[in-house]
Order: C-alpha cells, then sequence, then structure tokens
C-alpha cells in the first residue's frame, strides 16, 4: 500500500525525482513569504535556514490538508556565510557566477515530513560544490546559451544541463544537489508505513 504524498512545492525538479522513484505525488505549493519567513534569521546557518523553510512549507501546506502526509522542501547555497538567492535577472546571474567562480560552495537541501502540522522527520542532505575559475566572456556567453533557465536556480546553473561544465570537482549527492535529499525521504517514507519497503 503506498500513501499519496502531498509535495509542499512548485518545483518541478522535485516532483519529477518523486514521481521517477514511483511515489504518488499531488504538488500543493505552499504560500509562504520565504525572505519575510529569513529576514530575522540573521546568524542562522544555511543549513538550518533551509531546514526552518522547508518546516514552514510543510506547516502551511499541512493546515490545509488535514491528515495528509506533507513534505516541505527548501534549498539555500552558501559560500561562507554569504547565503544566495535564485537571481533576479540575467544580471543576477552574472554577479552569482562572477561570486562562484574559482570557489566552492554548499549546497544544503532540507526534507521535512508532517501531518497535521506535527513535524514528523527533518533532514538536510549537504553537497559541495567546486566552481572552475571562470572567464567573464565565457560567462556572457554561457548565460546567452542557457537563457532564463539560469533563473530557476539559487546558484544561477542547472546541474542536469550545461551547467555541469561549471564545475571541477562535486561532492555530495546528485538528488540534493537538484534539490531534494531524495534517498533519505525514501527511507523515512519506508520507515513511517508510507510506501512499500
Amino acid at each position: 500500500m503506498t500513501e499519496k504524498i502531498i509535495l509542499a512545492s512548485g518545483s518541478p525538479f522535485r516532483k519529477a525525482m518523486l514521481l521517477n522513484a514511483g511515489l504518488d505525488i499531488e504538488a500543493v505549493p505552499a504560500d509562504v513569504d520565504e525572505r519575510a519567513l529569513e529576514a530575522p534569521l540573521e546568524g542562522v546557518s544555511p543549513e538550518d535556514v533551509a531546514a526552518i523553510l522547508a518546516e514552514a512549507k510543510a506547516t502551511e501546506v499541512s493546515e490545509r490538508k488535514p491528515g495528509a502526509l506533507v513534505l516541505g522542501c527548501d534549498q539555500t547555497l552558501s559560500l561562507g556565510d554569504e547565503v544566495f538567492h535564485k537571481p533576479a535577472d540575467m544580471e543576477g546571474a552574472r554577479r552569482h557566477l562572477l561570486a562562484l567562480s574559482g570557489k566552492t560552495h554548499q549546497l544544503n537541501s532540507a526534507g521535512v515530513l508532517m501531518r497535521d502540522g506535527e513535524v514528523l522527520w527533518r533532514h538536510v542532505g549537504i553537497a559541495s560544490l567546486t566552481m572552475r575559475k571562470l572567464d567573464p566572456a565565457f560567462i556572457g556567453r554561457h548565460l546567452a546559451r542557457v537563457g532564463m533557465k539560469a533563473l530557476a536556480s539559487v546558484g544561477a546553473y542547472q546541474i542536469e544541463g550545461e551547467g555541469i561544465q561549471l564545475f571541477e570537482k562535486i561532492e555530495g549527492d546528485y538528488f540534493t544537489i537538484v534539490g531534494l535529499p531524495l534517498l533519505p525521504v525514501l527511507a523515512e517514507l519506508r520507515a513511517l508505513g508510507a510506501i512499500d519497503g
């Protein structure tokens, strides 16, 4: 017996990962203001910020879906103490890539499972990515090729596409990089009896 999982996210990447894993998913994007929630969190680690935002999303959707098993997710990108958000425009994407060029950053992907407002489980997967040193002219050509896709992720790249060419070293789980610690989520869903296993 497999239980329907409510995904508190509008991310097509997260939804596709879960559907590809054979889960029965209903995507119900959370109605939360991430930046407003994040504002009072100065000094909180990027990993904890991701977990707090994932829990806020799960909570909002759980209130609308009584009895349902809800998966809230969020991802932060951190370079040292600086947390990056999705670029607003192509100039923002260019600045992101210039800042990340030649450096190692972290992607922190949080998952929170909740039912009726009660947190059943939380986890943050962490991946470290080292971007190769990028020539500014190359960054311009790269962004011209990928276009608006650069605005769909916090780092202005998509590892599952041409963004892979920006890196020299990656340590961590592919799914965590794309935005969901999928293997730990599946393990917990099995432990909860929500999926067969």
